[in-house]
């Protein structure tokens, strides 16, 4: 058995691998998450490195955990009023989608690899859905500035089609496995997980913010950990309630991330680093599960499926779902062809595995090779696709030289008389507009600069940031009043 001193030393040189990987990815123009692969494959059993995994249980857990966490920052980063006007569309893509691309590919790779029916649409639910950490780190890495409403589109999908997929893996497993199985339960099952996940989703958005409102923590260290307990026993309880565990914790971080609660800032901070650490784990796990040498055997199939996918079967779904809706043929294509996939699939790829059935590395390696395929054509294209349609976002507004000629229009000096109504109170629990800012405390001579915990005294002196100086006597006004 290896030491443990040693797996922590191999740990952090594959972590640092990989965040250096992450700085090269922006040079070389590739998408990071191809590089985690490939440092997780050149480790493995067949790579330099030599690490033997072959454990698909372990691999399928790691990844699960990672894609609650890079959900629920998804979720966190993403304001309701960007995905409201694409709500329709993202919902259609995520469910009627997702099943469109299942059967094309599905019945594509049954002919491509002469595999019964139920294993061929199996390997297409397999690959049927885009991939959020795929999404998120391309499209939030700014290399790829796309008009409304096509990021908060492809975002959304991508934060909500993983449940679909799932479903529709989980039933065909279940019919190759047990013929018996009715198709009017699989239905039920899925309207079971979509109404769950959402609920209970929604309810852990809702439970969230007022949990952290109120811990009235003294420790600041100990509101992450909060958050993650929260983004857990969301994930855990829809899913051991037979609902959509991704669905929820996306949901949840969608209403947290568009609440007010204290530490706001810091924490989102900590979940997008969160997030990439997940990111980082599962593809280099992942690409430890692979053996390289597999992959050449069904190269040729794998490459057909890939092209059909990307060529075929997700234009056909996007053209379809998206009938109803006013999208231009322009957009539509661009959706068609930022349909990434990524660490889901390959994650679902593992179901069959454990499942213990005949097909089920052939699946595995075919899946790996066609998410390979998919980051490194349409992942590296995405810029070069968005200007040749013409839906590139322009660049955004030069920021002005320097601001320090604007700052003292914008600052407001209020301080406390004895008796404020004010002193005792939290300033979160003033619930100031948006645009009011306490930005820093005189007290007895000492400087303090508050967060949302930060208690006010009788005699302290505010220093505030305010929209415009006409409104400092009506802000002024509107304080001492509360």
């Amino acid at each position: 058995m290896t030491p443990v001193e040693w797996l922590v030393l191999i740990g952090a040189v594959l972590l640092l691998l990989a965040v250096l990987a992450g700085r090269l990815s922006a040079a070389l123009g590739v998408p990071s998450l191809v590089l985690f692969l490939a440092i997780g494959m050149l480790a493995g059993s067949e790579g330099i490195g030599g690490i033997p995994f072959d454990n698909a249980y372990a691999a399928q857990a790691i990844g699960v955990t990672a894609m609650v966490f890079i959900l629920f920052a998804g979720g966190l980063d993403t304001p309701v009023a960007r995905i409201r006007p694409v709500l329709g569309p993202g919902v259609v893509l995520a469910t009627v989608g997702v099943v469109l691309t299942a059967t094309i590919v599905g019945l594509f790779a049954a002919w491509a690899l002469r595999l019964p029916a139920l294993v061929g649409l199996l390997m297409g639910a397999v690959v049927s859905s885009t991939d959020a950490a795929a999404v998120f780190s391309i499209l939030r890495a700014r290399r790829a500035r796309l008009r409304e409403p096509l990021e908060p589109l492809l975002e959304l999908e991508s934060g909500s089609n993983d449940p679909m997929a799932v479903i529709l893996t989980g039933g065909l497993i279940s019919l190759i496995t047990a013929p018996d199985t009715s198709l009017l339960s699989l239905a039920g099952m899925l309207v079971q997980q979509m109404a769950l996940g959402a609920a209970v989703g929604l309810a852990g958005g809702w439970v969230g913010v007022r949990l952290i409102n109120g811990l009235r923590l003294q420790q600041e260290g100990l509101y992450p950990v909060a958050t993650v307990a929260l983004a857990g026993l969301t994930f855990g309880g829809a899913a051991v309630m037979g609902g959509s565990g991704f669905l929820a914790v996306y949901l949840a971080g969608i209403l947290l991330g568009n609440s007010n609660f204290i530490h706001k800032g810091s924490l989102v901070r900590f979940h997008d680093s969160l997030a990439w650490l997940m990111q980082i784990a599962m593809f280099l796990t992942l690409g430890l599960l692979v053996f390289p040498s597999q992959l050449w055997a069904v190269a040729v199939p794998s490459l057909a499926i890939a092209v059909f996918l990307i060529v075929v079967a997700r234009p056909a779904a996007v053209y379809l779902s998206l009938l109803p809706f006013r999208l231009s043929g322009r957009e539509k294509a661009l959706v068609a062809w930022v349909g990434l996939r990524g660490a889901v699939p390959i994650i679902l790829a593992t179901f069959p595995l454990l499942a213990g059935l005949p097909q089920a590395q052939l699946i595995f390696d075919v899946v790996f090779f066609v998410v390979l395929t998919s980051v490194l054509i349409q992942g590296t294209t995405i810029p070069q696709a968005a200007r040749l349609l013409r839906l590139e976002a322009p660049p955004p507004e030069p920021t002005p030289p320097s601001l320090r000629e604007h700052v003292a229009e914008h600052l407001l000096e209020l301080e406390l008389p004895a008796g404020s109504a004010l002193a005792g109170r939290r300033i979160f629990d003033l619930h100031l507009p948006r645009e009011i800012l306490v930005v820093l405390i005189a007290r007895n001579g000492a400087r303090i600069i508050p967060n949302g915990t930060t208690e006010l005294h009788a005699g302290d002196v505010l220093l505030l940031a305010v929209p415009h100086s006409s409104d400092h006597e009506q802000i002024r006004e509107l304080l001492l009043q509360r």
